[in-house]
């Protein structure tokens, strides 16, 4: 009978005493299935493409033989990591510091966009042996020649397949282009679509593949479960999920930056300690919120997709998807916030009725079928709040209470000549309000007889829906419906700019959301683009220095007079938003309409009235 090979430890990798001291007092003692096939190859100085979902270890599968093949009396940057997202790059350079503790004089740098340019430019003078960055912020440092790959040994490409669906592979391309031949190559991504394959075989020679094969797409150790709601009932369902789940760190996915706040106010009047966190707060309050998730000072996190990656907090039990992501990538890399390195954790997603659809959508491409969570009823609520109210007096009554308190509340009944449970009702009520104690009371079922527009499926008076053909399904919309305000980038078709680039920079780079991208108009010098108004000053002053193919944005508000807007096209006239400047640009071609409408007296007569603004 063959018996199963013992588990790799980390002692049996060769590893200097330094990484194994640190990796022992982080409580490890054997490596992750990537992290054991990985670590080897890479020690032997060989090329690797490794492909693992997230949460798999992957940060120390390339960081440990980086650390230990560091030369730290030289100052140059030796390894480069390339990363999707600033959270992402602050954590891996964060996984560094803490696997190099013991290597005194070892310096790693992020580098990203949104944070002080000078500072970087000061720590990048004063030398560092690792860089890990956004492709954007790099080719930025790049361009001024502040960062030199001439000496690198070593370039990550950590998460490439994000990197694709941002945009940024392009970015990525060039600057491979601009390291060493002899350079080691490790691209590790969840997925490989050809592009990512295309790159890998342009700039990852002779690569070892190592494949961790998993069931699902979502780690096993998460719990999930789902509830059909309406959005007008999705909070009193929250704050019930809270109290009747144990939670320690929890992070809430909203769908606009709107809502990350008003859902965190929300939550901090019901009690529970809860910050937002979006695109338009600045890095350093990004940092100190997640600082404060990490210490215990704060519950929850309610953020958008901005902190769906990178965010590595071991605390995170519970991850609750408030909207519905609109792709099941999202949702993986959502919940994959908790369950990390074999922890367990749970998962809840509100569902609308009319986006039964993209929860199928989910199930499907997850292969997992996710669980129906029962809202508690409100007597089912009262009752686990006396549950917990008498669990706490019961503690403080095991903890031997001083006489005094004794003596207080006989002495308190005397006085008022009240029993001592009308006394004790008349505490409760200072110490809790009526809120507090009772559960709000029970919703009515949102007309059931008459169900909502987007939920049709259920009448039968109409014809059905195969008689009167398929709906095409809806498309993501703005929740707010906000005007947009057009913006001018200084790239256009001459640099080689793609709509997907310029909606890559901006999600990356300044943390806008992808619905608050309007229509993108590429020219041949410059593109303009619908962007939300009243766009933060910092937010601004960024976007003028982010560079789009290697292009500065140098970012402006649009002019409604600028020439240089394609007000003339078809498309500006079969815009129904557009008609006025329509009416105007017909008006100054008199002869060409006044053919095609000879019976038509006061239109001969526009090119004259025109003349007076003119003059």
């Amino acid at each position: 009978m063959q018996t199963e090979p013992e588990q790799a430890l980390f002692a049996d990798l060769d590893l200097p005493d330094a990484l194994l001291r640190a990796i022992k007092q982080l409580g490890y003692e054997s490596p992750s299935p990537i992290q054991g096939k990985s670590i080897p190859i890479l020690l032997e100085g060989k090329n690797i493409i490794g492909q693992a979902q997230t949460g798999t270890g992957k940060t120390a599968a390339f960081a440990l033989p980086i650390l230990a093949n560091i030369d730290l009396k030289q100052t140059a940057p030796q390894a480069l990591v390339l990363a999707p997202t600033r959270e992402l790059a602050i954590q891996v350079a964060e996984a560094f510091q803490v696997y190099a503790r013991h290597m005194k004089g070892f310096h790693v740098l992020p580098i990203y966009g949104g944070a002080d340019m000078r500072g970087q430019l000061r720590a990048l003078k004063r030398g560092a042996h690792v860089v890990v960055g956004t492709p954007g912020r790099i080719l930025d440092h790049l361009g001024r020649k502040s960062l030199k790959l001439n000496e690198l040994k070593t370039v990550v490409l950590d998460e490439a397949d994000e990197m694709l669906r941002m945009g940024f592979i392009d970015d990525v391309d060039t600057i491979l282009a601009e390291t060493p031949e002899t350079r080691q190559t490790a691209l590790f991504s969840a997925t490989m679509p050809d592009r990512i394959r295309q790159i890998a075989k342009r700039h990852v020679e002779s690569p070892a593949h190592i494949k961790i094969k998993a069931k699902t797409t979502v780690v096993d150790t998460i719990e999930q479960a789902f509830l059909i709601i309406n959005h007008g009932e999705k909070l009193d369902a929250l704050t019930r999920y809270l109290e009747t789940e144990t939670t320690e760190g929890v992070i809430i996915f909203v769908r606009t930056r709107e809502a990350t706040v008003t859902v965190a106010e929300k939550l901090n009047a019901r009690g529970y300690i809860a910050a937002a966190i979006n695109g338009d707060i600045s890095q350093p309050i990004r940092e100190k919120t997640i600082a404060r998730l990490k210490k215990s000072q704060l519950d929850i996190l309610v953020a958008t997709d901005v902190a769906a990656r990178g965010i590595d907090v071991e605390r995170i039990s519970h991850v609750i998807n408030f909207d519905i992501p609109y792709d099941s990538e999202a949702y993986v890399h959502r919940i994959g916030r908790t369950g990390r390195a074999g922890r367990a954790g749970k998962a809840l997603l509100f569902v609308q009725p009319r986006e039964r659809r993209l929860l199928g959508i989910i199930e499907k491409d997850t292969k997992q079928k996710l669980n129906s969570w029962e809202k508690p009823s409100a007597k089912q609520m009262a009752e686990q709040r006396k549950t917990k109210l008498a669990e706490v007096l019961a503690a403080k009554l095991e903890t031997n209470l001083p006489s005094v308190y004794h003596q207080w509340v006989e002495e308190l009944c005397q006085k008022l000549e009240l029993p001592a449970e009308q006394l004790a009702a008349a505490l409760l009520s200072e110490q809790f309000s009526l809120e507090q104690l009772l559960p709000p009371p029970e919703t009515k079922k949102p007309r059931r007889e008459k169900p909502p527009r987007n939920d049709r499926g259920d009448r039968t008076e109409r014809a059905s829906r195969t008689e009167r053909g398929e709906r095409k399904p809806r498309k993501p919309r703005r929740e707010d419906n906000i005007a947009l305000e057009k913006y001018r980038i200084e790239a256009g078709h001459d640099h080689g700019v793609q709509p997907k680039d310029i909606v890559g920079a901006l999600a990356n780079e300044a943390g806008i959301d992808r619905e608050y991208i309007g229509r993108i108009e590429l020219n041949d010098d410059h593109s303009l683009v619908g962007l939300p108004p009243g766009m933060p000053k910092d937010i601004f002053q960024l976007l003028q220095k982010v560079r789009v193919k290697g292009q500065p944005m140098r970012l402006s508000r649009a002019q409604a007079g600028n020439s240089d807007q394609p007000r003339p096209t078809k498309q500006a006239r079969n815009s129904s938003t557009r008609k006025k400047p329509d009416t105007k640009a017909r008006s100054r071609k008199p002869k060409a309409k006044a053919k095609a409408t000879d019976n038509d007296r006061p239109r001969r007569k526009k090119p004259a009235a025109k003349k007076k603004p003119q003059s």
